[in-house]
């Protein structure tokens, strides 16, 4: 009798294995909210994980469709991102007012792109470099003011990608979106950037070799450059 009690008590702790979090405290989007994100129905606390670990696929991770955020060209996104060492229902709305375990890998070089095709290409449209990512600040990008219109649903997608700088790993979010643009408009020429997994190159970025801890935030010339006018 106390053998079965205590196999029926190790199959509920393995049942409940999935539901909690990883303790390594990677990065990921938060906001706009990324397929397998935080709060949404994908989520399965491994969206802070990076391309080809575990079967972490790229790209998007290998989630399927989520959330449709809409945007339209002009609008400056406050992107933000999310640590598994933050709590269930924390900091959705609000920055957080004190630090946590990030495990940033000292910084390193965060692209935002847009696609238009489901994934299969990337559009550079912000760049920052060194100090990203991190979870105590936003951080603006621009939709450029002269994209055309995105409606397909699962085809438009705003993804942000890192390149760690101290350790060789790539990190890949994609948030489904809609995108109100211009007749006639065009993407910009930039491709994503893609490292630090099977069959692409291995490299890292300068960063600001605060591995675990916060770092300055944005570069206010790197602000300017991703909130600036699209002609």
């Amino acid at each position: 009798m106390f053998s079965a009690w205590l196999q029926c008590l190790a199959l509920m702790v393995l049942a409940l294995i999935p539901t909690l979090p990883l303790t390594n405290a990677h990065m990921a989007m938060l906001f706009p909210p990324p397929r397998g994100g935080w709060g949404t129905a994908q989520f399965d606390w491994k969206i802070h994980t990076f391309i080809g670990y575990n079967g972490f696929k790229f790209p998007c991770g290998g989630y399927k469709k989520g959330k449709v955020t809409p945007m339209k060209a002009g609008d400056i996104i406050p992107v933000r991102f999310w640590t598994s060492d933050m709590t269930y229902s924390q900091h959705i709305t609000e920055l957080p007012k004190k630090s946590y375990n990030e495990a940033r890998h000292g910084g390193g070089l965060c692209e935002f792109s847009l696609s238009y095709d489901g994934g299969k290409s990337f559009r550079v449209i912000a760049t920052y470099t060194k100090t990203c990512p991190d979870v105590l600040f936003k951080w603006p990008v621009r939709i450029p003011d002269n994209v055309p219109s995105c409606k397909k649903s699962g085809e438009c997608l705003f993804s942000w990608s890192w390149t760690s700088a101290l350790v060789p790993q790539y990190y890949h979010n994609c948030a489904d979106v809609t995108i109100e643009g211009k007749a006639n408009g065009r993407l910009p020429s930039k491709k994503m950037q893609v490292y630090n997994f099977k069959g692409y190159k291995q490299k890292t970025f300068p960063g600001d070799g605060r591995s675990h801890s916060p770092g300055s935030g944005p570069i206010k010339s790197e602000i300017v450059a991703n909130t600036r006018k699209w002609i």
